[in-house]
């Protein structure tokens, strides 16, 4: 059985698991106060202080670093590239450290990957991964064309936790992944509606950049000469303006409050304000699921939702109301970043897929 380390950077904890092949044996956040990150000019400065808080963690374990079989570690912004594993690679390594689309914690799980695997004996017995970053396209050519040339549809959304669930609905129907047409939402503090056709998903809104149905904490896609005038009106900066579509916008925007749970108890006490933009939440995800729904040319298996907010019975029932004319609708509360990380580790320790060339992959794009 292989022994995995999983590290999954975020911007206020790292989170980490040992797992024997795909079951936890133990799981762990590191959580990060202010103060410690505040010493570090740039995110990636934080890497020896992260990977020595990880190595601290695994001792107390009582495992070495040898006992390591692989190590895998949360992807970040690199070059677009298709959905899989990836062995880390200085070519990935190289553009993490330039920020070649972006600064984000996730940028820091390749290279301490990297390092406790070297320090474990390194490749080709000891390899570290990443597995369907957020930067995963796999877009139709016709789906990048935008009314204006000089802007271009970037695939940037919940890649990881999107191709888990996909494939574990595809367990669940029997059919393997790449045969089958899903619609996939993941339903977070970001919405992401994926079009996966035989494995590949062919179109999704960039959730990154807030593109897509509203959100807890996104804005969605908002009507384009609308948003001109309100950069134009000069009330506000552009780092400003950016935050009021991510970040402060949807249900933030609306209600002053990004918590779901908070906004359903106001609707369920009889507040109107509080139904009227929840349900518009719902019939915006409703709305993209019809659009990726054309996008498989009507052709549908099934519709996946997923994410912490596929908790919410009330949320997830208006969707499918409106949905389950096209395909049955499967339901996965939730999201396990770590598990899926090292499900896609292992696929490859098993030989049941290759793991992809980084350099040969972002080169083809």
């Amino acid at each position: 059985m292989a022994l995995m380390l999983i590290i999954n950077p975020g911007s206020t904890s790292t989170k980490i698991g040992l797992y024997r092949d795909d079951e936890p044996v133990q799981i762990e956040t590191l959580r990060h106060s202010a103060a410690e990150l505040a010493q570090f000019p740039r995110l990636l400065d934080q890497f020896p202080f992260r990977r020595d808080l990880i190595l601290a963690w695994l001792s107390d374990q009582g495992v070495a670093v040898t006992d390591l079989d692989a190590v895998v570690g949360r992807g970040g912004l690199l070059r677009p590239i298709p959905g899989g594993t990836y062995q880390v690679d200085e070519a990935m390594l190289a553009d993490l450290r330039v920020g070649v689309q972006g600064e984000h914690a996730s940028n820091l799980g390749a290279p301490i990957a990297a390092e406790i695997a070297a320090a474990a004996g390194g490749c080709p017995s000891k390899p570290a991964f990443i597995v369907d970053p957020v930067v995963v396209d796999e877009l139709e050519p016709v789906a990048r064309i935008t009314g204006r040339p000089e802007i271009e549809r970037r695939s940037i959304f919940h890649a990881l936790n999107q191709k888990a669930v996909a494939r574990r609905a595809a367990r669940d129907l029997g059919v393997p992944y790449e045969r089958l047409n899903l619609v996939v939402v993941h339903l977070g503090g970001g919405i992401s509606v994926g079009a996966h056709r035989q494995g590949r998903v062919i179109d999704v809104p960039n959730a990154l950049d807030g593109e897509g149905p509203m959100s807890p904490e996104r804005a969605g896609t908002v009507p384009s000469v609308g948003l001109v005038h309100l950069a134009f009106s000069w009330r506000y900066t552009l780092p400003e303006l950016s935050r009021m579509i991510v970040g402060r916008g949807g249900l933030v925007a609306h209600l002053g409050s990004n918590d779901a749970r908070e906004v359903e108890g106001r609707i369920q006490a009889g507040d109107a304000e509080a139904e009227r933009v929840y349900r518009a939440m719902a019939y915006q995800v409703a709305k993209e699921i019809g659009r990726a729904a054309t996008a498989l040319s009507g052709q549908v298996d099934a519709i996946v939702l997923t994410g912490g907010l596929a908790h919410s019975g009330m949320l997830t029932g208006w969707i499918q109301e409106q949905v389950e004319w096209i395909a049955p609708v499967k339901i996965y509360p939730g999201e396990d970043e770590l598990q899926a990380l090292a499900e896609g580790a292992l696929r490859v320790l098993r030989g049941e897929e290759e793991a992809q060339v980084y350099a040969e992959a972002a080169g083809g794009r």
